[in-house]
């Protein structure tokens, strides 16, 4: 039976459980931040999330259970680009092609509804499986920002990567392929 993935918007109860997510050991090892969360902390960045037009969050939802959370943040329609980032909260969900997903649907959103031009991300570099899952679908390197972030007290190095919207089509076919083949219904 194949994995059933959607992606819906954030709703109001979905509060407690990205808190709780954002303070998971198996999330906040991919974050920027180290610190735990507060709930007043969390508070302030949910209820800042309605009505915000550069940022948009969707519940990933695997096999109709909440399971990660993907966003664009620093919309900018002017110059037509958006950062995306997004994570499974747990590891029992890793490496079952669901990523692989979750990014297909999200570089259909910015191509296609949100009319973007560029899409871009950075990542902790030590995360290779996530970097290599970009490239697969035609992110490029930009750039690789040396000792950006403090991780458990120890600088990490970030690398830049972005996907232009003219690039897109060239990579469609062969990771709709690849979605079809594992098993799951490619979106749009």
């Amino acid at each position: 039976m194949a994995t059933d993935v959607q992606l819906r918007k954030i709703r109001g109860d979905d509060s407690e459980r990205l808190f709780a997510w954002r303070n998971s050991a198996d999330v906040a090892a991919y974050m920027y931040t180290d610190h735990t969360i507060s709930s007043e902390e969390h508070a302030r960045w949910f209820a800042g999330i309605p009505g915000d037009p550069r940022r948009a969050y969707w519940v990933i939802e695997v096999d109709g259970e909440p399971a990660g959370l993907a966003n664009f943040y620093d919309i900018d329609k002017h110059h037509g680009r958006a950062s995306w980032a997004y994570y499974l909260a747990g590891i029992d969900l890793r490496g079952r092609g669901i990523g692989g997903f979750v990014e297909f649907w999200m570089i259909e959103q910015a191509f296609g509804p949100m009319g973007l031009r560029k899409l871009w991300c950075e990542v902790l570099a030590f995360n290779e499986p996530v970097i290599r899952l970009h490239k697969k679908f035609g992110f490029q390197e930009e750039a690789r920002f040396r000792q950006h972030v403090m991780k458990t007290r120890h600088p990490q190095d970030v690398v830049g990567l972005g996907l232009l919207g003219s690039e897109w089509p060239y990579q469609r076919a062969a990771m709709a392929e690849r979605l079809l083949k594992t098993g799951f219904t490619v979106p749009g």
